[in-house]
């Protein structure tokens, strides 16, 4: 058979980091992994191809090569998603679905021919077997957790590297937390399942194999839900490769704050080559915290454990929240307080939503605050239930806090702050290279000259070429992603 796999559009948000791609001449961050790996799930005689809706679009020819079009994604992706539908069923190619979002809402799905749901290495083999015996059904599910030592290495060979910023892999899936607004555990569950050090090398091994350097970027919800494993086995095991191939890659990921408890964790991740980590801090409030079972942030010194993150040479990202039904009206003051005492640059603030089936929506609806579907979006100042606070006064405060942290000078000013004792443990240089030098004079011409944070900008890039060297990249890195952030806040006001 032929088949084609079809991931379907980003909307621009903070997280499509669109704008800060320009200037790399990249058009998307990361890879579709999910059917990348579904792809090493079908029969090897079948024919696959890909295509990546955010890189270019879907042609006709590709449709009318194909016996099957698999789809799979997010919610956020969902508007992208039932436009692919509506054309294959155009030209009558049957569609087969997967993936969080159709697993979390297929029944809103018309169209579709058969959904293959929750984790493909339980439901998709026997998809395939039913259909080679033609008796595939419409609906396939299941309440088990797959095994992750049967999942494959991803089909590497049906993307063009070059188009992406970023290289990813998966490690575990599942949380051992349950934050009331997530719906990691219902997608995945509460036990984190993980693959084996053998599995994380060989990945590692194809990405190194296909020509790939530069960043990757482990997916994980939350990386260290298993320290133990982490710790003792696959950590080592990354150390050793990184060394023996004289660290090609950088490293980043997603974990709980109280990574920051763990000091040998900690330089062992730093000796591995992770120079980033995602946080989700939510809210300097603490019945906020308590509200959403945030257990992992609640009576912490949060500032303190995020300097400590910090100190150990990883640059914090961190994930903010407004909205939850204890927020003050002093939150968003208290808010931007929080970002700016933490030196966080990389602030992602979004509305509160409510996933389906997280066990917020449940919540709300029982409560009948519940107003539309959930798309997966918030920083559109966009929301699906009724909140506490008066919607119009949540919403300007919101806006009051992307005004101010995404302001230039508020902006440059953190960028600065972080820089100032950001001491990364980079044990080998990384060569420099044209899309780098083709960045900075980008970054010259439309934030120099063009954009209106021309004076922090040249601030910045003096300072830094003279004081910190070293982090010269750094610096012109994170001045482009203020560039981006301002540019969704700007479509959305």
């Amino acid at each position: 058979m032929n088949i084609l796999l079809v991931s379907p559009e980003y909307p621009d948000t903070f997280w499509s980091f669109k704008h800060a791609l320009r200037f790399v001449s990249k058009k998307v961050g990361q890879p579709p992994l999910g059917l990348l790996t579904v792809a090493s799930l079908l029969p090897v005689a079948w024919e696959k191809r890909l295509v990546d809706l955010n890189l270019q679009k879907l042609s006709t020819k590709d449709l009318l090569w194909a016996d099957y079009v698999f789809i799979g994604g997010m919610s956020v992706q969902a508007e992208s998603a039932r436009a692919v539908i509506a054309r294959c069923n155009e030209t009558g190619k049957p569609v087969v679905a997967g993936g969080p979002l159709f697993t979390a809402r297929h029944e809103e799905f018309e169209g579709v021919a058969h959904f293959v749901l929750n984790e493909a290495e339980i439901t998709l083999p026997t998809f395939l077997e039913d259909l080679r015996l033609g008796r595939a059904k419409q609906l396939y599910t299941t309440a088990q957790w797959a095994d992750l030592s049967t999942t494959p290495l991803p089909m590497w060979d049906l993307i063009d590297r070059r188009q992406y910023a970023t290289m990813n892999m998966q490690y575990s899936r599942g949380c051992p937390y349950d934050c009331e607004f997530c719906d990691i555990t219902v997608l995945y569950g509460h036990q984190p399942r993980t693959k084996s050090c053998e599995q994380v090398v060989a990945e590692m091994d194809a990405l190194y194999c296909s020509g790939w350097r530069g960043h990757v970027f482990f997916v994980d919800d939350n990386f260290i839900g298993n320290r133990v494993k982490l710790k003792n086995e696959v950590l080592p095991a990354i150390i050793r490769w990184m060394e023996e191939k004289g660290h090609p890659f950088t490293l980043g990921t997603e974990a709980s704050l109280n990574l920051s408890d763990d000091a040998e964790l900690l330089g062992m991740m730093a000796r591995a080559g992770f120079e980033e980590v995602f946080v989700g801090i939510e809210s300097p409030n603490a019945e906020s915290l308590e509200e959403c079972k945030k257990i992992t942030n609640k009576n912490r010194d949060m500032i303190a454990s995020i300097k400590t993150l910090q100190k150990a040479g990883l640059q914090v990202q961190g994930g903010f929240i407004v909205g939850f039904d204890h927020d003050p009206p002093t939150i968003f003051d208290s808010l931007i307080h929080f970002i700016r005492e933490s030196g966080i640059v990389v602030a992602m603030v979004g509305l509160l939503n409510a996933p389906i089936n997280s066990r917020l929506y449940h919540r709300l609806g029982k409560e009948e605050r519940l107003l539309k579907a959930f798309t997966g979006n918030n920083t559109d100042f966009s929301m699906n239930f009724i909140p506490k606070m008066h919607p119009q006064a949540l919403r300007d405060g919101y806006r009051k806090i992307l005004a101010t942290i995404y302001s230039p000078k508020e902006y440059y000013e953190r960028v600065t702050q972080f820089l100032r004792t950001h001491e990364p443990l980079q044990r080998h240089a990384s060569p420099l290279q044209f899309a780098h030098l083709r960045a900075l004079s980008k970054s010259m011409l439309m934030l120099g000259v063009i954009g209106k944070e021309r004076l922090y900008y040249w601030k910045l890039f003096f300072w830094a070429l003279f004081r910190r060297p070293r982090l010269f990249t750094t610096a012109i890195t994170l001045a482009i992603y203020g560039f981006h952030f301002r540019r969704v806040f700007e479509q959305y006001y």
